[in-house]
């Protein structure tokens, strides 16, 4: 089968890797010259993720794998299409959908009768049916579900092990009508292969959920119930804090009991999902009064940690002047990703707070830190606090001698180890002083 995926990013590029695996020829996509260059030069194009250069060295090897700019002529080719296009929310939280509309205009132009298209990018519900349907249709001429297949798929991976999750979590496919679900269904139980789970009421696999708006709805809920549970978990934090009550302790008690898991809280999570998924609900559904409260509590955790720090060094006005360190540019450890990061809200608090800020990050070089607006912090300068926003490993062996003359630390997710720090004020979000 050839297939044509959409979007060489940290989800489509592992994606392609995975049906080129399965034996399949792919063409893979991208508007980005360079991009396209290394991964037909078997290089990846970024680091991080799990497998993927030696996967990658070893489909393109083969010829099972290759990448262009010309989308519309790799569709063409195409027996299915699989769409990966980045979507995001302005700041009123209405989706932006430029980018996929201009891929899905040159999908149509190469579409041919019989071919599955796939949209794999987390949407608002009803967006397959009416918006990209119509498209498909006036740019190919074909009739949806009758020329050709439709369906949404939501990616339900993480950066850093998406082959590990293409495995283990089951993979929903939805339809604009049965001809292309049971399409669907067929494909991806072609490319894909599913760890033994017995944990699971229904056998892991490729799952019918029947229309394209429950797929759709099915990953919206999920991601949105995670931005609420966060949200609750951050929310104890706040009043265990006055409370003088470790909010873990407190979790991990009542996640031994037959409920939902309780995340630990933390500052905001970024990447692409939980900040974002939640607003396309919202569209949706404008009158979730608990799903637009939970969003706004996550979005101001890093403004809450910056308080800590403050409080912990004397005052609201303490930290004027004050040189301050903070540790993660990522949204989260191991990954190199800074989209919706709580960097960005740590930095402005603490500017609005007369700080002196600079950060550090071990998977950025000093070029890339500047080259997003921050003054890079090196081990071993001195500094008059910090606060810590990503959980990157090497931050657990770190110690007082990191930072010289430092005198108040906030762990936003209880990462480092106090006992390095003797003598420096040190607070954990949702532990109390």
């Amino acid at each position: 089968m050839k297939i044509a995926v959409v979007a060489l990013g940290k989800i489509g590029l592992p994606l392609a890797v995975q049906f080129a695996k399965k034996g399949h020829h792919v063409i893979g996509c991208d508007v980005n010259q360079t991009t396209v260059d290394l991964i037909n030069a078997g290089t990846e194009p970024f680091p991080g993720e799990a497998f993927l250069d030696e996967y990658l060295k070893e489909t393109v090897g083969t010829g099972h794998l290759v990448a262009t700019t010309d989308t519309t002529s790799a569709v063409s080719q195409a027996d299915a299409v699989v769409i990966v296009v980045p979507l995001f929310v302005n700041e009123e939280g209405i989706p932006d959908f430029g980018w996929m509309d201009a891929a899905t205009e040159k999908i149509a132009a190469g579409l041919k009768p019989g071919t599955l298209v796939s949209y794999e990018t987390t949407l608002p519900v009803g967006t397959t049916r009416n918006r990209f349907a119509p498209a498909l249709e006036k740019g190919s001429g074909l009739k949806a579900g009758v020329d050709f297949h439709l369906v949404f798929s939501p990616e339900r991976v993480l950066t850093g092990r998406v082959f590990a999750d293409l495995r283990k979590y089951p993979k929903l496919v939805g339809g604009i009508n049965d001809s292309s679900t049971k399409a669907g269904i067929t494909f991806y139980e072609d490319v894909l292969d599913f760890d033994d789970r017995p944990d699971l009421t229904i056998k892991n696999g490729v799952w019918d959920l029947g229309t394209a708006e429950a797929s759709e709805m099915a990953k919206l809920a999920e991601t949105t119930y995670r931005d609420v549970n966060i949200a609750l978990a951050n929310q104890f934090a706040i009043f265990a804090e006055g409370a003088n009550i470790d909010i873990a302790k407190v979790i991990a008690a009542s996640n031994s009991q037959p409920y939902s898991h309780i995340h630990q809280p933390g500052i905001a999570v970024g990447g692409h999902c939980i900040p974002i998924y939640p607003r396309f609900y919202l569209w949706n559904d404008p009158e979730a009064t608990v799903v637009r409260s939970a969003r706004e509590a996550n979005a101001a955790m890093p403004a809450h940690a910056v308080k800590l720090l403050a409080d912990a060094m004397g005052g609201s006005d303490s930290l004027r002047g004050k040189k301050v360190v903070v540790l993660g540019i990522s949204y989260r450890g191991g990954v190199k990703e800074s989209a919706f990061s709580g960097v960005f809200g740590t930095v402005t608090a603490l500017k609005e707070r007369g700080a002196v800020v600079v950060v550090h990050d071990p998977m950025y070089s000093d070029v890339e830190i500047s080259a997003l607006g921050f003054t890079p912090f090196h081990l071993g300068e001195d500094c008059d606090a910090v606060i810590l926003q990503a959980d990157h490993k090497e931050y657990k062996e770190w110690t007082v001698n990191c930072f010289v003359g430092v005198k108040a630390i906030v762990d936003g997710r209880r990462t480092m180890n106090p006992a390095n720090f003797p003598g420096v004020v040190f607070r954990v979000i949702g532990a109390g002083a």
